[in-house]
């Protein structure tokens, strides 16, 4: 028997791969295109868009191309949600031979023989339920390449092994590429009223269950960050939202990177209100400025130009909205000491 990590034959027709999508009409095109692209292995393997309705002309772009690809499906989803879609996928598409789940965002470009590379690194994991991968982070405007820099940084991940990480290793949380199908069914898939934290929702129940996620550090894609500070704000509410979510439903203690954030924004919003009776309260607020100045003066240097100086913004930013999402969810459960809701997994 080979050892584990030795490259393993996987057939095509034991994958499916699944893009959940909604108005992704800008991407679409190149995500599926990469993902065919120079790659035999690709031509025999099932692609599934689950599409939550879009507006934008992303059907009309996967109906063309599906005439031209007789392996590519739309699909309708109707609960509109990521989360759903896949489920949906897995549910209508899935046939007796799939093995493997790969999960693609609409919004990316993968390099070639990812999908290939996912499934062989889960064949060569027979212990493994799932497989992650790391994202490295782009931007193609002034603002994004400073966050793209400064959100593959320590401050800006948190130290998560699979934003820019490059050691191989067992985690308990990934950017979500490789599933076992039978893992999958077995745990219910994902939560479908997640918006955002599935895959870390889905994670937790997947330990709790006893399955393992290995973290193949050598397959990387890289990731488009947003262009514009509103588009950052909003999906880093949204991800402070999701993440208080899990902590909810799972009873689960904040790690000190995911508090972090959430003390941040208690400390501002404490030292700005009490300046007025006690001027020492601004300590905090005018520190984490003259932080966020540094950052950006390192992100100039990093960058090699004046757009770096946006790192010290877009950290506040994704700092800020983190945890003002958090406390959305979070302390309206506390104060009124409702239960949690819970998952029971049906798929």
């Amino acid at each position: 028997m080979p050892p584990p990590g030795a490259a393993r034959a996987c057939s095509p027709e034991q994958v499916l791969v699944v893009i959940p999508a909604l108005n992704e009409a800008a991407a679409i095109e190149a995500c599926i295109a990469s993902l065919r692209v120079d790659d035999r292995f690709m031509e025999r393997v099932c692609i599934v868009v689950a599409d939550g309705g879009s507006t934008d002309g992303t059907r009309d772009i996967v109906k063309r191309m599906a005439a031209d690809d007789p392996m590519l499906r739309l699909l309708n989803n109707p609960a509109r949600l990521q989360s759903a879609g896949i489920n949906l996928a897995v549910k209508r598409e899935a046939k007796p031979e799939h093995a493997i789940l790969v999960r693609c965002d609409a919004h990316a470009v993968y390099p070639p023989g990812y999908v290939r590379r996912v499934a062989e690194a889960l064949a060569c994991r027979p212990e493994a339920a799932s497989v992650a991968t790391v994202m490295d982070a782009a931007g193609d405007s002034g603002f994004a390449r400073a966050c793209a820099w400064v959100m593959d940084t320590p401050l800006g991940s948190g130290g998560s092994q699979h934003r820019g990480g490059t050691r191989p290793q067992w985690v308990d949380h990934g950017h979500h590429a490789g599933f076992r199908l039978s893992w999958f069914r077995r745990i219910g898939g994902y939560n479908p009223s997640f918006s955002h934290n599935e895959d870390a929702e889905y994670d937790r129940r997947l330990a709790q269950a006893g399955g393992r996620i290995w973290l193949a550090a050598d397959i990387r894609l890289t990731y488009q960050v947003r262009r514009t500070p509103g588009g950052l704000r909003r999906q880093y509410w949204n991800y402070g939202r999701g993440r208080a979510r899990t902590v909810l439903t799972h009873r689960m203690r904040p790690r000190l990177r995911q508090l972090v954030p959430v003390l941040n924004v208690l400390g501002l919003a404490g030292g700005l209100a009490g300046a007025a009776l006690w001027p020492p309260a601004l300590i905090w607020p005018a520190a984490y400025v003259a932080a966020l100045l540094a950052v950006s003066l390192v992100g100039a240097l990093r960058l090699r130009g004046c757009a770096g100086l946006w790192a010290g913004a877009a950290l506040g930013i994704m700092h800020t909205a983190w945890g003002l999402g958090f406390l959305r969810i979070w302390l309206p459960w506390i104060m009124t000491r409702r239960q949690a809701p819970t998952y029971a997994p049906k798929l």
